[in-house]
C-alpha cells in the first residue's frame, strides 16, 4: 500500500500542496477552518507526517522523556503508566530513561533527550546531578518528579515526606511505644532527608529523648537494606517495640523478614508500612501503612506539563507536595 502524501491531501480537498504543509506544521497564515479540514482528511486518509523532517526544521518532536531510577520499583512503575496515558491523551509519547542513581547515566539519557528534540523531561533526579545535566535541563522544559535538587529549577510535584512519616510515628506515639525503629534512605536524595526529619520531629513533639529512636538508612529502594537492617534491630538487647519504614521495597524487605524471623506481628513487634502495594492489605495480619497518592501526583504533573507546552511559555513554576494517609490494619497494637 502506498503511503499517503500532503499531495494525496491537497487533491482530495483541491488546495495547493503548500497550503496543506503549512496547515499541518500549524502555520498561523493558515486559517483556522483550513488547518481543522486538513486535519480531519489528513486522519480519515491515514497520513503520517515526516517527523524526521520537521525536526530538522527545528520543531521539537512529541516525545516527553521521564527519567527514573528503577523501573523495577512498582512505585516509579505507576508513576510511568499514570504519565504514559496522560500523555498520549494529548498525543504525546512517553520515553522511558533508567539511571540505576547513577549521575553520569543520567546526564547521558539527557544528553540523548535532547538530541533527539523531545518536547520535555519529567525527572527523578539523583542526589548531586552532573553541571553537564544541569545544562541540559536549563534548556528544555522540565519538571522534577519526587525528588528535588535546587540546581535543577522550581517546578516540582512531590509527596509531603516529612508529614508521612511525622505522622506514622505519631501514630505509634499515641498507641503507647516509646522505643521505634526506622529503617529509611539516605539523606544525601531530599526524600530521605525529609522522611527523617519527619520521624525525629513526631519524637521532639512527644516529648521523647532522642535515644527513644533508632534509625538504620541505607540505599533508597533496596529489598536487601530492609532484610539487613530489620535483622540487626531484632538483634539487639534492647530492640524497639515498634517500626516505621520509609520506602515501598524497604517495607517489603523489613516484610519479608519479619515473615523469615518468625517475629510476632503486633506482639512482638508494631509496623506501619510506606506505601500500599496490592499484597500489604492480606500480608500476615495486614500491614498498617502510609497510603501514598502517587497516580493523583503524577496526573497533576502530567495535566501541568501539557498545559506548559500547549501554552509555549514558561508560566508559574509550581511546588506542589500531595499527603500520605494511614491505613490501620492488624499489624500495629497499643503498649
Amino acid at each position: 500500500m502506498t503511503a499517503i502524501t500532503t499531495r494525496d491531501i491537497a487533491a482530495r480537498l483541491n488546495l495547493a500542496v503548500s497550503t496543506v504543509g503549512r496547515a499541518l506544521a500549524d502555520d498561523p497564515r493558515i486559517s483556522e477552518q483550513t488547518k481543522a479540514r486538513v486535519l480531519r482528511t489528513a486522519e480519515e486518509m491515514g497520513y503520517v507526517g515526516n517527523r524526521a523532517a520537521r525536526m530538522m526544521r527545528g520543531a521539537s518532536s512529541n516525545t516527553v522523556g521521564l527519567v527514573i531510577p528503577d523501573i523495577r520499583n512498582s512505585f516509579y512503575a505507576t508513576i510511568a503508566h499514570e504519565l504514559s496515558a496522560n500523555m498520549a491523551a494529548h498525543g504525546l509519547q512517553l520515553m522511558l530513561s533508567e539511571t540505576a542513581d547513577d549521575r553520569t547515566a543520567e546526564s547521558q539519557h539527557l544528553r540523548e533527550l535532547s538530541a533527539s528534540r523531545a518536547a520535555a523531561v519529567i525527572i527523578v533526579p539523583t542526589a548531586e546531578p552532573l553541571p553537564d545535566t544541569v545544562k541540559l535541563l536549563a534548556a528544555l522544559p522540565h519538571v522534577q518528579l519526587l525528588r528535588r535538587h535546587p540546581s535543577l529549577g522550581q517546578a516540582y510535584f512531590g509527596l509531603d515526606d516529612f508529614e508521612t512519616v511525622r505522622s506514622a510515628t505519631a501514630f505509634l506515639i499515641g498507641q503507647g511505644h516509646m522505643s521505634i525503629g526506622y529503617i529509611g534512605g539516605p539523606v544525601e536524595l531530599s526524600t530521605g532527608a525529609e522522611r527523617l526529619r519527619g520521624f525525629h520531629t513526631a519524637l521532639a513533639d512527644a516529648g521523647l529523648p532522642k535515644k527513644a529512636g533508632t534509625t538504620l538508612l541505607g540505599p533508597p529502594a533496596s529489598v536487601d537494606h530492609g532484610h539487613a537492617a530489620l535483622r540487626r534491630l531484632l538483634g539487639r538487647t534492647a530492640p524497639p517495640t515498634a517500626l516505621v519504614t520509609g520506602s515501598v521495597l524497604l517495607t517489603l524487605g523489613v516484610m519479608e523478614e519479619l515473615h523469615d524471623s518468625g517475629t510476632k506481628v503486633p506482639d512482638e513487634l508494631s509496623v506501619v508500612g510506606f506505601g500500599d502495594e496490592p499484597g500489604f492489605a492480606w500480608w500476615g495480619p495486614g500491614l498498617t501503612t502510609m497510603r501514598l497518592p502517587v497516580a493523583a501526583m503524577a496526573a497533576d504533573c502530567a495535566r501541568w506539563l501539557v498545559t506548559r507546552l500547549a501554552e509555549k511559555s514558561d508560566g508559574a513554576s509550581p511546588s506542589v507536595v500531595l499527603p500520605g494517609e494511614l491505613v490501620q490494619r492488624g499489624s500495629t497494637a497499643g503498649r
